[in-house]
């Protein structure tokens, strides 16, 4: 018996050939990683392989897995934008806003060699009364905690400067509701930045500067205010969100990117079930 050889440029398919992670499948992986508190990439991706194969057909390494998360970090805002618009919050009249610090890094030699030099620069965390090398991610939340905008700069990056800046890359946050309510500290001050925000439709909450009459609706700062440190100490607490372990400007923004979405799927499903808080993670972390 003679043995045919087809000619290599005429062989079928495999016909059991490992089909690719979707882009539908990373996204939710990357959400279930932030929710279940795994930060290393490694440990995560070894958990599902053990765990999550009857959801997960095909699971790429950490390598992979890196640089596809990565590449998707416009795809995960994109999503985070239409669940959160999807969500009965996104229309909320009052909206809070800050800035809290990304550590990237201790020694001065990592501030000297990293990939993330000339972005990540050294900036004063007052709540904390020191100072840190990283990043600060500025956010903009309705009062139960819902993220409407957000960007990271260095650490030196003026507050009011970000948040105009916000607002001109998407002017249709303010476009459909003019008239909103912004609570801020008292970093969002000045009578030019005040003026802007009157012309995007904004009025402006913050407690009086040194020096500076009492201000109007000051009795109700202090419990609303409070709302963003909340949520920024769910970013940090639950979300990990200070052990990010990104090395690169690319790894910093995708590891950033995957927790805000996070938290905002779980938003998304406590307001479609009608759980009491919104911004509970309980149900979502085990």
């Amino acid at each position: 018996m003679t043995r045919t050889r087809i000619p290599f440029d005429r062989q079928p398919p495999r016909a059991v050939r490992q089909r690719l992670l979707s882009d539908a499948e990373l996204v939710t992986l990357a959400v279930m990683q932030a929710l279940l508190g795994f930060t290393s990439e490694r440990r995560w991706i070894r958990h599902a392989s053990s765990h999550l194969r009857h959801l997960f057909p095909y699971l790429p390494g950490q390598s992979g897995y890196n640089r596809r998360l990565r590449k998707a970090a416009d795809l995960v805002a994109q999503v985070n934008h239409l669940l959160a618009t999807d969500t009965s919050l996104w229309s909320d009249s009052v909206w809070v806003v800050d800035s809290t610090p990304v550590e990237c890094g201790r020694s001065r030699e990592t501030a000297r060699r990293s990939d993330l030099a000339g972005w990540a620069e050294y900036g004063y965390w007052a709540s904390h009364s020191r100072y840190f090398w990283g990043l600060r991610l500025h956010l903009v939340c309705t009062l139960q905690g819902l993220p409407v905008a957000f960007a990271l700069t260095g650490a030196k990056a003026d507050e009011r400067t970000t948040l105009l800046g916000m607002l001109h890359t998407e002017p249709g946050l303010v476009a459909a509701r003019p008239g909103r309510t912004v609570i801020g500290d008292r970093q969002y001050y000045g009578r030019v930045f005040e003026h802007e925000l009157a012309e995007w439709g904004l009025h402006l909450l913050r407690p009086a500067r040194r020096g500076e009459p009492p201000r109007a609706g000051s009795a109700l700062f202090k419990p609303l205010r409070q709302v963003i440190e909340s949520v920024n100490q769910t970013f940090k607490a639950q979300l990990d969100l200070e052990r990010h372990q990104g090395r690169t400007p690319g790894g910093v923004m995708a590891r950033v990117l995957q927790r805000i979405l996070a938290l905002t799927c779980a938003i998304w499903h406590n307001d479609r079930t009608g759980q009491p808080v919104m911004r509970s993670l309980t149900a979502y972390d085990h």
